[in-house]
């Protein structure tokens, strides 16, 4: 069985995947991270984030890997652990580029499927239900008001001591939206039949049982 869900940045689409993964016993894949990892990986080879070719000729042989962790999990590129990495501003900032790619969508599109094949997966990202994974069971499509979104990525950056204002991180969030819905690859939309939910006043145990009834009804 295979979960879709989508959404925007901070729609909470993240937190909500690992807890449902967990409570079905399902193995979670989080794409966004897999586009940050590339977004590090540019960074590292001091290219322009723009630079297609540049990239692709590391990113067909680099290892992504996530470990679980008392805290979610852990994410490594080629034995580095990049947990921290790829959450900073900078790389915040410009993965929205890099994943526009289309080279770097295919590469990384065709691991996240493979990943799929292996077993039952609740998968999370922009693109899940309409290009990954186009006969998941079931698609969930989240949304959250970009100053609630604001809020949340407040928090978490605060609590690993990222200190960006509340201010800025919503501009961002709302020129991120733009920019992937936008795209011309894989731009971030709703499935024809994804269900919408709207997060914005919603508790993370409230989404989590929407989409568990939502699941068990599907198996």
């Amino acid at each position: 069985m295979q979960i879709a869900i989508d959404g925007p940045a901070s729609s909470g689409k993240s937190t909500v995947a690992k807890i449902v993964a967990t409570k079905l016993g399902f193995v979670y894949v989080d794409t966004g991270a897999m586009y940050r990892s590339a977004t590090v990986l540019a960074q590292q080879l001091g290219l322009d984030y723009g630079d297609e070719a540049g990239l692709m000729a590391e990113l067909t042989k680099a290892d992504i890997q996530f470990q679980p962790d008392e805290a979610g999990q852990k994410v490594f590129l080629n034995g580095l652990d990049i947990t921290l990495a790829i959450r900073t501003p900078e790389i915040t900032n410009n993965v929205s580029q890099v994943s526009a790619l289309p080279a770097v969508r295919t590469e990384m599109v065709d691991r996240q499927r493979q990943i799929a094949e292996q077993g039952q997966v609740v998968m999370d990202g922009r693109d899940i239900g309409t290009t990954v994974l186009p006969d998941a069971k079931v698609k969930i499509f989240m949304v959250a008001s970009a100053k609630e979104r604001a809020k949340r990525r407040y928090a978490e950056n605060t609590a690993k001591g990222i200190m960006t204002p509340l201010a800025t991180l919503q501009a961002e969030i709302e020129l991120r939206d733009q920019k992937d819905s936008t795209r011309a690859v894989s731009p971030l939309r709703k499935a024809d039949d994804a269900i919408e939910i709207d997060t914005t006043k919603l508790l993370i145990d409230e989404v989590v049982a929407e989409i568990l009834t939502i699941a068990k009804q599907n198996m």
